[in-house]
């Protein structure tokens, strides 16, 4: 049996070594930061590592600048909730002290949630944020929006059936 990974029509072993160097060296050029780019070259390669697709690559510079640009997202994404998070500790009135796996786990959760408000669509994701955060009622959110009271609690439905379904699994 070949070496051969069921993404690609080469070993990756060979994708690695022929697409490494170039990969790390335009992740720098993003991150201005060699640790970070060394890091998020490695996660590219490991990310290929899951695909089970048996699809060749025709360009596979292309191919890894794309997982290489969803996990710029996602690092920036992550950066910008850990950020906010922070900056809400520091308006808290009384210091709170939290330890990391505490941290680790609410920035964990509060990027599961954003996940979550990225699946909802436009107008679910407002009139949801509009019930949970600003606490409106129903016929409120609904005469902000200009929209019906149906429409509202058909959207809170699907929000509420989503935020199950995360917390379930």
């Amino acid at each position: 049996m070949s070496a051969v990974s069921p993404t690609h029509a080469i070993p990756l072993t060979t994708l690695y070594s022929e697409h490494h160097g170039w990969l790390y060296g335009w992740l720098r050029g993003k991150l201005g930061n060699r640790a970070e780019a060394a890091d998020l070259a490695q996660d590219t390669f490991l990310r290929l590592l899951g695909k089970r697709d048996a699809a060749p690559l025709r360009e596979p510079r292309g191919y890894l600048a794309t997982i290489a640009r969803g996990l710029l997202i996602d690092r920036y994404r992550r950066q910008a909730l850990e950020d906010a998070y922070l900056e809400a500790l520091a308006q808290q009135t009384e210091p709170t002290t939290i330890c990391a796996e505490t941290h680790a786990i609410i920035i964990e959760t509060l990027l599961a949630i954003d996940r979550l408000l990225d699946r909802l669509g436009a107008r679910t994701r407002a009139i949801f944020l509009l019930a949970q955060i600003e606490e409106l009622s129903y016929v409120d959110i609904s005469q902000r929006l200009g929209v019906s009271l149906p429409t509202v609690k058909k959207h809170l439905v699907r929000a509420y059936t989503e935020c199950l379904m995360l917390a379930a699994g």
